[in-house]
């Protein structure tokens, strides 16, 4: 949930180069059938013109149009919506395939009309893919029990808690799916800052295991192992990293000087990184906070806490 990189870009650009050809195609066919059929030479190979069906076809790309472009904007979080967009159209390109194979179709035609019918979902499919092969996308499309699988094996079972989460019925889990982004929320601060600030929090509650997946989401998030583990003794670098770290310690123990160490961090990095480093501060605590009401919470003390 990091700042977009140009990875992010690369894969949000296909996604949404799919989206404006679905839509373009479908706002052609339901507005000018007829003329639709006629500029597509292979079609015809499919029987005579039937303007009905062609919109109803039309429509069918203008929502997986819209569903793409909507996932294209903000890919990592809304990627379930671009993959339901994708569905349609690889479905029907896969029926292309499908009457290859019966005869119903010659392969001369099947290859003219491949990049339209399985180039576009393909195009939008790896664009979908690439966030989730880096692990930079949201949890909330996931089904409940490859969630909870993914969530063990992140946590390496040092998180129950989510187990609890899952068996508590109303989608306490799937709710729970859609929190968890905004913990490592990340656009304008730098990586280190919003660390520091992220295990300073963590540190206040007195959760061993939750401070080191703290400390490894800050490894992966470029912070260096040096600052990372110092952090987690309570020395973090001086300067700006040390204000972050006292300013997320501050908010997650409501200390007076939270304030004092707020407008100093305002001061020196703007308004927008404060938001981001009390955000983080605020929301981490959910974690041990969980832990520990549910019996499930160990002291720092009783962690070796380096990474």
């Amino acid at each position: 949930m990091g700042r977009i990189d140009l990875g992010d870009r690369v894969a949000r650009a296909m996604v949404a180069i799919a989206a404006l050809a679905a839509l373009a195609n479908g706002a052609f066919m339901l507005s000018a059938p007829l003329a639709w059929y006629d500029a597509v030479g292979t079609v015809r190979a499919t029987g005579p013109a039937n303007a009905h069906f062609l919109r109803d076809i039309g429509i069918a790309y203008l929502v997986s149009g819209a569903l793409l472009s909507y996932g294209a904007a903000n890919l990592a979080l809304r990627w379930g919506a671009a993959l339901a967009g994708a569905a349609w159209l690889t479905l029907h390109g896969l029926l292309h395939v499908w009457e290859v194979s019966k005869g119903i179709c010659s392969t001369t035609i099947f290859w003219q009309e491949f990049p339209a019918t399985l180039g576009l979902p393909l195009l939008a499919l790896i664009g979908i893919a690439i966030p989730l092969a880096r692990v930079r996308f949201a949890p909330a499309p996931l089904p409940k029990a490859m969630f909870v699988g993914a969530f063990d094996r992140m946590t390496d079972g040092t998180s129950p808690f989510i187990h609890d989460l899952a068996a508590a019925g109303g989608f306490a889990v799937e709710k729970f799916q859609h929190f968890m982004p905004v913990t490592m929320h990340r656009h304008h601060a730098r990586a280190d800052l919003l660390h520091m600030a992220r295990i300073g929090a963590t540190l206040v509650e007195d959760c061993g295991p939750c401070a080191l997946l703290s400390a490894k989401g800050a490894l992966a998030d470029g912070v260096t192992r040096d600052a990372v583990n110092a952090a987690l003794i309570g020395t973090p670098p001086e300067g700006a990293p040390a204000l972050a770290f006292a300013f997320g310690r501050a908010v997650a123990a409501n200390d007076p000087e939270v304030g004092v160490l707020g407008d100093a961090v305002e001061s020196a990095h703007g308004r927008a990184v404060r938001t981001e480093l009390a955000l983080a501060a605020a929301t981490v605590r959910t974690y041990p906070a969980l832990k520990r009401g549910l019996g499930y919470a160990q002291a720092c003390s009783t962690v070796r806490l380096a990474v």
